[in-house]
């Protein structure tokens, strides 16, 4: 059974630094193509970012330079680093993971829907 099962959230001040985690299990998550969402109240679900197989990343002009993807293979597991949080990156945040395109590429974020975890609250205030 395929589990995803996110850590990390938590209030911070703006300007602080957070790390998210996703420890995947059920599947062999480094073949796959992995990545993170949030979403805010009263808002649609917004892609973060993505890592590709290969360890290559692309992510949201809304976090780009602050925040980074990374993922340790031997622990199946995919991490967030987010950097000088604002209040608008307050939201839930969700790990997913999406079976990759042939030739490695990740599909785009906004159709990703094969593996979702439950969610970690990430409440930045000013």
């Amino acid at each position: 059974q395929v589990q995803l099962v996110e850590s990390g959230g938590g209030s911070v001040q703006a300007g602080r630094s957070l790390r998210l985690s996703c420890a995947a299990s059920g599947y062999t998550a480094s073949s796959y193509c992995m990545g993170w969402f949030r979403q805010a109240p009263g808002k649609e679900r917004e892609g973060v970012g993505a890592i590709r197989s290969d360890g290559s990343t692309s992510y949201a002009e809304s976090v780009k330079g602050r925040f980074t993807i990374s993922k340790d293979n031997a622990k199946n597991t995919l991490y967030l680093q987010m950097n000088s949080l604002k209040p608008e990156d307050t939201a839930m945040y969700y790990c997913a993971a999406e079976s990759p395109r042939s030739g490695g590429s990740c599909p785009p974020l906004v159709v990703w829907d094969t593996y979702w975890g439950q969610g970690t609250q990430v409440t930045v205030s000013s």
